[in-house]
């Protein structure tokens, strides 16, 4: 294996988390590649018919950036917070899928590296968090939360997608119909999101929810309807993207099988990275339009 290939298997297994607080002790986590900055919290401007989680909005580098109350948005709180422990916050600026928010914070522990096999995939039971969450580690003994914050933007800003925007001929869907999709992603935002999409196209598909269940999947599936593809998302527990790919493409069968990385991350590094793991494409979420065309353009072309 050459050093190139080394140091991108060594670096596509960890990844950096910034930890912070939601007003008390307990630590939740975010990946660093999603953070744009964090600063102390600024004068806000309120905004007329907001979401409730909504605090207000700040004005930075001539973007107006809605700032997310994190703690009651993920219903961990609960109650109006006073201007004093406002201002006295933080706000994590984020971009992601292809938009800048700002998340108030109570405040930021530290950044830790860790390896994505030791983040493990959230308890099925219900309870205050239910669904907010992606992710659990351990960071100096005490239990890490990795929040989806896709889905929280999408319950609290609103952000829809319409399969409208699809325009393709009859003709050209019935060319596609059948087909048989591997869509690999643990937010249940994301998943629904595409699955809306690939129905819309007529296409069937299998979900894992991690790298680890998909490579276990292909490896025991028979091919009585084979995979005519994989989407697949970057940040997952257990086994991530870029180690799904790279042990994806030791399997004969399917060291050839056309991988699109389907990622909120933005970002050139992000998508280098990919492409050196061994995807053919890269799109970041979530575009209807943009996802079916870049499905489409490959079921024709293998046709």
């Amino acid at each position: 294996m050459s050093n190139n290939n080394t140091m991108l298997n060594h670096s596509s297994r960890r990844l950096e988390l910034l930890l912070f607080y939601l007003g008390t002790r307990r630590r939740y986590g975010i990946n660093v590649l999603k953070v744009k900055e964090v600063i102390p919290c600024p004068p806000l401007n309120q905004l007329p018919a907001a979401n409730s989680n909504v605090l207000g909005v700040f004005n930075s580098r001539g973007q107006t950036i809605p700032i997310i109350h994190l703690a009651q948005a993920i219903a961990s709180s609960h109650g109006q917070m006073d201007l004093e422990t406002m201002h006295k916050g933080s706000i994590i600026t984020t971009e992601i899928n292809r938009s800048v928010q700002g998340l108030w914070i109570s405040g930021v522990d530290k950044i830790v590296e860790i390896e994505w096999k030791d983040i493990k995939p959230p308890s099925q039971k219900k309870g205050s968090l239910h669904g907010y969450v992606t992710g659990i580690t351990l960071i100096d003994n005490e239990l890490v939360q990795i929040l989806d914050i896709e889905k929280v933007l999408a319950e609290v800003l609103g952000i829809h997608t319409k399969n409208e925007e699809i325009q393709l001929d009859d003709s050209v869907l019935s060319k596609i119909r059948g087909k048989l999709i591997l869509l690999v992603d643990d937010s249940t935002m994301a998943v629904k999101q595409t699955v809306r999409a690939l129905d819309y196209l007529g296409l069937n598909y299998l979900v894992a929810v991690d790298g680890k269940q998909a490579l276990d999947m292909l490896k025991n599936y028979k091919d009585e309807h084979p995979i005519n593809m994989i989407i697949s998302d970057i940040e997952m527990p257990e086994m991530d993207g870029y180690t799904f790919v790279m042990e994806l493409r030791k399997l004969d069968k399917y060291k050839d099988i056309h991988v699109l990385m389907h990622t909120s991350l933005n970002g050139q590094m992000n998508m280098e990275r990919a492409i050196q793991s061994g995807a053919n494409d890269v799109l970041t979420k979530f575009i209807p339009s943009e996802l079916a065309d870049k499905i489409v353009q490959h079921l024709l072309n293998k046709a």
